[in-house]
């Protein structure tokens, strides 16, 4: 994705928002806020928990290798004539290692987010501004 791409992408109004505590524990509390909204939305069950993935991975790549604070937006939008709920975390950016070396960390339990988020979003990028790095997913959910 170009800057272009990135910068054109759609925003919704952020139907919630909710802070991010930096502490273990803090996505599955987030997961189940999220859940109840989604079921508010009528949302089907297959998509609920493909957002409901989207957010534990970018939430948890926000508590493991970035700067707190960080903040979820949940909200649905318009885009090309289909509806679609936007997930996006934006956090302070990346973590310095500390004498650990990415390359260090076992590739069977880490690394597969992205991967993940990539293939169930129809869009997804990343956007560093002012008030730090966003990431962002937005997963189809039907025709207007």
């Amino acid at each position: 994705m170009t800057a272009a791409q990135l910068d054109a992408a759609p925003r919704g109004e952020a139907a919630h928002v909710f802070p991010l505590p930096h502490t273990p524990g803090a996505v599955s509390a987030v997961r189940r806020r999220v859940r109840c909204i989604l079921t508010d939305w009528n949302l089907a069950a297959d998509l609920a928990e493909d957002v409901l993935l989207v957010v534990s991975e970018l939430l948890t790549n926000a508590i493991v290798h970035a700067l707190p604070p960080a903040t979820l937006s949940l909200s649905h939008l318009q885009v090309d004539r289909c509806r679609a709920v936007r997930v996006e975390v934006t956090d302070m950016g990346p973590v310095t290692p500390a004498g650990l070396p990415a390359s260090a960390l076992d590739p069977d339990e880490h690394g597969r987010g992205l991967g993940i988020v990539t293939a169930l979003a129809t869009r997804c990028g990343v956007q560093v501004h002012a008030g730090g790095t966003s990431r962002w997913a937005e997963l189809p959910f039907g025709r207007s």
